[in-house]
């Protein structure tokens, strides 16, 4: 994976926590993913697709997960609620549309967001596109924003 995908997620990671949730966030170091088993027990996936394709996920732990839709919703709200995972699902979809806009002279669509809620899960990303794994730690818990794409505009160009 390009590395220049890295930055544009942790700047819209600390963006829409800082001014949707006014909740600061660490950023821990980036390592390759490995094992096609979701960080955590949430997981909100986005697709995208055109000069850059692959998926944005992001997962926290149950207890993460209920703090912050809390946050963001203004009330809590179990994970075990029919409007917590539209919650989660548009905090994934601001992340990547603001990642998205920081993709230099790329045309990028992202897809409408997808939430797993459940132990164990997985998450398959398209064969020889390698991810990576972006942890964070906010007042509220750890949670990760999994990458796993690839620039088209350069297989094109080659």
């Amino acid at each position: 994976m390009d590395p220049a995908f890295i930055s544009p997620f942790i700047e819209s990671v600390q963006n829409v926590f800082s001014t949707m949730l006014q909740l600061p966030v660490v950023v821990g170091e980036p390592r390759l993913k490995t094992d096609p088993k979701a960080s955590y027990d949430i997981t909100g996936i986005i697709g995208l697709s055109g000069d850059v394709s692959g998926a944005v996920a992001l997962s926290f732990p149950r207890t993460t997960a209920e703090r912050i839709v809390a946050i963001f919703c203004g009330m809590e709200i179990s994970a075990d609620h029919a409007d917590f995972p539209d919650a989660v699902g548009e905090l994934v979809n601001m992340i990547s549309g603001g990642a998205k806009a920081n993709f230099p002279n790329r045309n990028v669509s992202i897809s409408c967001p997808s939430v797993i809620i459940g132990e164990g899960h997985r998450v398959m990303n398209q064969s020889e596109t390698p991810a990576a794994i972006l942890p964070f730690e906010t007042d509220c818990g750890v949670m990760a924003v999994e990458i796993a794409v690839r620039d088209n505009a350069k297989k094109v160009a080659a």
